[in-house]
């Protein structure tokens, strides 16, 4: 394990010592790569500030319209505890016992309605007791009946006073009881507009839903009136039931236009115009929002309601992004709905995180623009390096003339593969080769032909070896080869196949001379004596060699004078 893991690092190395430009790439995909994570971090961190501002803003936009909404809430509330009052103690005045006497001859009739002290209190409309005994929902209890006219009495002169008020933000406010009457800020004529007014009372869900088993905490509830031609008629109603002895009297009810929701909302958002603020109800119905253009308002689909509605469910509070929109959600406390902030990404980079969002943008294009073209510019600067580097390293090795190992290169790689084959427990010989009568090529027709020759020869040299052989020039027209894992009669193949080549070609030394050359040589091998040192088995061919030549050249001797 330990072996192939250095052995998987050392080709590792290599590799990389021959392709300088990929440790370039390296370095410079590193540090475009950390680049990016820092700056993906700090756009996480502006992210974060930036939603923490949202939901800063649009706390305090929510805040102040519950601040707003409460006041209409604990006046509600006010409005409960004095019927309740009322209820429990009730006032001992004649006119009062008076009224409820009157009640007695108007009950039996379709329509009626008990005014009393017409310039303080409001007036109580009520239908027949007939109409009452016919739903479930409505009874007239007689022994609470006179105690509950008094209280609605009590209430109406509060009522009144509330609605002299200029600043009421109310459209109406009503006590609507199940025993048949109800009295409200907003006048209604003695006619047959009772009748079916009050059954459009009982009727409405802020009503109806106000039971024990639907409200046992008997809170305020708000309801939304549905979808009508005119949207300046729907009504945003805040009830909450009237109990007394654990009896349910009734419903007082505080009904708000969605104009007056909008103003509301307008007068939180104050001068906050940084997105759009939209106010819902429990069920994601649109109620009010801060955009004065209609044409401009943000609408969501059902998928992004659904989205919407999922998140506010889980939390009072948070944010969630839609596409390029990013939405904050505050639930209210005094109103059952939620206030929304959207934020398009027009507003986002109009905004201040906008402009360090671009700036952070920019110098993140600009540092990686710089480094990719330091990139360009070093790797190129490498890659002539080391072409450079590589030109002259073969220039160390080779002979110029033959593109042959020279002879330091040649005696090294020599000795590198001759250490290979012993511990292999291969064959190694080794091939000495000299030119014939080259000096005669050099005084017949220059060194320009001898070198033409040189080269030639070289070409020839190289055709006739085995890819694992090597070949060296080591001296002016003697050339040496070494053919690791060759035998002695392998090696005197080779050999004779050099010979051969060099013997049949024709030079072309100058235009139209040709010249024809010939070559001894001589061939060693570690079969003979198992010795795999290079230099001596060298001098043992290049003997042999000049053997050749005393046999009268353009031959191989492969062995000594003394075997046969």
């Amino acid at each position: 394990m330990q072996r192939d893991t250095f052995v998987i690092k050392k080709n590792l190395l290599e590799r990389l010592r021959h392709h300088p430009g990929q440790i370039v790439n390296v370095c410079f995909l590193v540090v475009l790569i950390v680049s990016t994570i820092l700056t993906w971090r700090e756009v996480v961190v502006l992210e974060d500030a930036y939603i923490s501002s949202q939901q800063n803003h649009l706390q305090n936009v929510a805040n102040s319209l519950d601040r707003q909404l409460q006041y209409s809430v604990n006046k509600l509330l006010f409005f409960r505890q004095s019927m309740g009052d009322a209820l429990q103690t009730p006032l001992g005045l004649r006119v009062l016992h008076d009224a409820v006497l009157s009640f007695n001859h108007l009950r039996t009739k379709p329509f009626w309605q008990l005014d009393v002290e017409q310039r303080r209190a409001l007036p109580i409309n009520g239908v027949s007791d007939g109409m009452v005994e016919r739903t479930t929902l409505l009874t007239r209890d007689d022994q609470r009946l006179g105690g509950e006219l008094s209280a609605a009495l009590e209430v109406g002169y509060l009522l009144r006073l509330a609605v002299s008020r200029a600043n009421n933000k109310e459209k109406r406010i009503t006590y609507v009881s199940r025993a048949g009457f109800f009295v409200s800020t907003e006048p209604a004529a003695l006619n047959n507009s009772i009748v079916s007014r009050y059954y459009t009372l009982v009727t409405r869900p802020w009503f109806t839903h106000q039971t024990d088993r639907d409200n046992r905490a008997r809170a305020v509830r708000w309801f939304m009136a549905p979808a009508s031609a005119s949207q300046n008629e729907r009504l945003i109603t805040a009830s909450v039931p009237v109990y007394q002895d654990n009896y349910w009297y009734g419903v007082l009810a505080m009904d708000f236009t969605l104009p007056t929701m909008t103003q509301l909302l307008m007068d939180a958002v104050d001068q906050r115009k940084d997105g759009e603020y939209q106010l819902y109800d429990n069920r994601l119905n649109l109620i009010a929002t801060s955009e004065e253009n209609a044409d401009s308002v943000i609408h969501f689909d059902a998928q992004e309601i659904a989205q919407i509605a999922q998140a506010v469910e889980n939390d009072t509070q948070g944010g969630l992004r839609l596409s390029t929109r990013f939405i904050s959600w505050e639930r209210l406390e005094h109103f059952d709905g939620v206030v929304l902030r959207v934020h398009s990404l027009k507003d986002g980079v109009r905004g201040e995180f906008g402009s360090i969002s671009i700036a952070l943008a920019s110098l993140w294009a600009l540092f990686t623009a710089t480094l990719l073209i330091s990139w360009l510019v070093i790797r190129r600067m490498v890659s002539n390096m080391f072409t450079l580097q590589n030109s002259l390293q073969w220039q160390a090795w080779h002979d110029p003339l033959t593109r042959l190992n020279n002879r330091r290169a040649l005696f090294d790689r020599a000795q590198a593969l001759a250490e290979e084959c012993r511990q292999q427990q291969l064959p190694f010989s080794v091939i000495q080769l000299d030119l014939d009568h080259f000096k005669s090529i050099n005084d017949r027709f220059g060194h320009q032909a001898g070198d033409k020759v040189l080269s030639h020869t070289a070409r020839l040299i190289t055709h006739a070896l085995r890819s694992s052989d090597v070949a060296g020039r080591v001296g002016g027209e003697e050339f040496c080869v070494v053919l690791p894992g060759a035998t002695a009669e392998q090696a005197a193949g080779v050999a004779e196949r050099i010979r051969v080549s060099i013997n049949r070609k024709e030079i072309l030394v100058k235009k139209s001379t040709t010249a024809r050359v010939s070559a001894s040589l001589g061939v060693s091998s570690t079969e003979e004596n198992a010795n795999f040192d290079f230099e001596q088995l060298q001098s043992i061919a290049d003997a042999r060699l000049y053997l050749a030549k005393q046999q009268g050249r353009n031959q191989v001797v492969c062995r000594g004078p003394d075997k046969k």
